[in-house]
């Protein structure tokens, strides 16, 4: 019986073993590591593809489905569209086939992906930015493919790009580490979780498989539910190498057979992942290579006691999402509350305020600018581990009389929207500071460093996850004199701050709007 006339189960397992004859040719086996949790729990060992050639498990498919072009088909040309970790694979296989590649990438698309393209492909590969969306580069591709006669290769939806993504269970198999409890595999098209389940099923077949989406990519669980792959509504980037807005068809068809369950894990979820895989095995994940064991942490009692197994499929990160991710875990670690208080404009109302009623919470952001010559309205963020932590700190406002609001999640807040009225200002004067990150720092400043008849009339403090955190704190003063004194006096460094280099009067002037 010719392949093509088998089942598409049975096929896929037969072009998984073809694939093993083609994919070494363009890249090497990935390891497979233990990562011991703290505090006990599961055997989890890591599929690391993050230590492929490519950074994502990706090259499998698209260098096997391209292995077997036809000699006319290879003059032809390729044409695909990816968010990045695809295209990469198509690259490397055109350069090393001699194939020309033009890839269909988002606008959006990170440059560390899109130099990884051009790195791995050379002269062969082409890049086209087309949309905002992989959904428009698609589109932009299909067209490309109609116009020119091109050969698309898919991400996901393609018996061969399964079945060269099924080669990397082929090596957990192999690997003696087997048998595992239970995978958990992150979805985007499907053409992973349908290659990898497909294999891993074959050889343990009592393998519990739990498929992971995030919660607003959940396509393959809407495909499930409805029967057949349905488009969603609007896709969640976080993750972007999962951010597929529809199933493929084939992995629909492999996945409604294979996965025991599906599971949806929140951006929080994954950041914490993410932290756990550097703390564990100092390596840095992309968001969708740690959606897995984002679904393995949360259930952590259940499996304890069993043999798990998760695929890090990816490390194509853009480096300015690393602090996105550093302040989701923050806030998934600690509850906070954002509260505006009250206190009247003189000077020492700001520290009477944090003697009385924030003595012994975190504070994490502090917000302030004069608006009013009678009345200030100082915005604290608080974070702590317990919940009547932060309880205790409004109950000691009302005791207090305090006038006060919850401010948690607005906007003005999210975005440090701070506004300053010059006009009321006399004799400004501005501190760019850096306060260890302890208890006490911010306080023991303001008592005893800002004294007499110092005003605080701006605050923008935050803290970054260093050992430090940053603020700049603007004062007014009734004279210059008394400016001056300060200025001159202050030490450059003190007990829990540094003071960084003084801000011009130029700079003053622009601040305060004089």
């Amino acid at each position: 019986m010719e392949t093509e006339e088998l089942p598409l189960d049975r096929r896929l397992r037969q072009e998984i073993l073809f694939a093993r004859e083609r994919v070494y040719r363009f890249g090497k086996p990935t390891p497979l590591e233990r990562l011991v949790l703290p505090g006990g729990g599961p055997e989890i060992w890591v599929k690391r593809e993050d230590l492929s050639a490519v950074k994502s498990y990706k090259w499998r498919g698209a260098c096997n489905r391209m292995s077997v072009l036809s000699i006319g088909e290879g003059k032809r040309g390729v044409v695909t569209a990816s968010a990045g970790n695809h295209a990469q694979g198509v690259a490397l296989a055109a350069r090393t086939l001699g194939i020309r590649a033009r890839i269909f990438m988002p606008r959006s698309t990170p440059q560390v992906k899109q130099a990884a393209v051009r790195h791995h492909g050379g002269e062969f590969a082409e890049i086209h930015l087309a949309g905002d969306s992989y959904d428009e580069a698609v589109q932009a591709a299909r067209e490309f493919e109609r116009e020119s006669g091109a050969v698309y290769v898919h991400a996901y939806d393609d018996v061969q790009v399964m079945a060269g993504q099924g080669t990397l269970a082929d090596e957990v198999v192999l690997s003696g580490e087997g048998p595992f409890d239970e995978a958990f595999l992150q979805i985007g098209g499907g053409g992973l979780a349908a290659g990898v389940s497909t294999w891993l099923k074959t050889y343990w077949p009592d393998i519990r498989i739990t498929g992971v989406e995030g919660v607003a990519q959940a396509s393959m669980k809407a495909a499930i539910e409805a029967g057949k792959p349905v488009a969603l509504d609007q896709v969640d980037i976080f993750c972007d190498g999962t951010a597929v807005r529809k199933a493929g068809d084939l992995p629909y068809q492999i996945c409604n057979g294979t996965l025991d369950t599906i599971e949806t894990v929140t951006n929080s979820e994954v950041s914490h992942a993410m932290r756990v895989l550097w703390e564990g095995l100092r390596c840095i994940s992309e968001p969708s290579g740690a959606m897995g064991l984002a679904a393995a942490l949360r259930n952590r009692e259940r499996l304890a006691g069993k043999k798990v197994l998760v695929v890090l499929c990816g490390a194509n990160i853009d480096f300015l999402q690393l602090g996105l991710v550093a302040e989701s875990v923050g806030a998934a670690n600690q509850m906070s509350r954002t509260l505006r208080v009250r206190i009247p404009e003189r000077p020492g109302a700001m520290l009477e305020l944090l003697d009385s009623c924030f003595a012994g919470v975190n504070i994490a952001d502090f917000q302030y600018g004069k608006t009013d010559g009678e009345a200030a309205w100082p915005a604290f963020t608080i974070t702590a581990a317990e919940h009547e932590t932060l309880s205790a700190v409004s109950e000691k406002l009302d005791a207090r009389g305090f006038e006060w609001e919850d401010l948690t999640g607005a906007v003005d807040i999210t975005f440090r929207a701070i506004p300053l009225r010059g006009d009321l200002l006399e004799n400004p004067a501005f501190l760019r500071l850096d306060f260890y990150e302890r208890p006490g720092a911010l306080h023991d400043f303001l008592s005893q460093r800002i004294q007499g008849n110092a005003n605080i009339c701006y605050f923008n403090y935050r803290q970054s996850g260093e050992r430090i955190g940053r603020a700049l704190i603007g004062l007014d003063f009734p004279s210059p004199f008394e400016r001056d004194a300060l200025l001159m006096t202050i030490p450059g460094h003190g007990e829990g701050y540094r003071l960084c280099e003084p801000v011009s009067a130029e700079e003053t002037a622009r601040l305060a709007g004089l």
